[in-house]
């Protein structure tokens, strides 16, 4: 907690552009500091794919991926956009971190119903 604020980090898979923007605008609005992706790979910022190739991470994708555990690291839980119910291979890794660093994860959408 940052004085009577939550911190809360949004963990996803970038291709849910809006609902992102949507549930940063919602916690907030709830009291909460909310800490979100820098970039949408799957959206658009082609930055993060820079250089990639098959079976590969750019350099880019390590330092966002590794930034994002740093922004996990500074909040209380995490709040993970599974639209659908899909949770991708990141996502995965930013909850079992998550997990492993006692910070509380929920769910935009019930993993029970998925």
């Amino acid at each position: 907690m940052v004085g009577k604020y939550k911190v809360i980090t949004l963990c996803g898979s970038t291709r849910f552009k809006d609902e992102f923007i949507e549930a940063q605008k919602k916690l907030t609005l709830e009291g909460n500091i909310v800490i979100s992706v820098g970039l949408f790979g799957h959206c658009g910022d082609t930055e993060v794919w820079d250089g990639m190739d098959e079976g590969t991470l750019s350099k880019t994708k390590e330092m966002l991926d590794d930034m994002h555990k740093r922004k996990i690291d500074m909040a209380d839980e995490i709040y993970v956009i599974n639209k659908d119910g899909y949770i991708g291979e990141s996502t995965k890794s930013e909850i079992e971190y998550a997990r492993l660093n006692n910070k509380a994860v929920h769910y935009l959408v019930d993993k029970n119903f998925i």
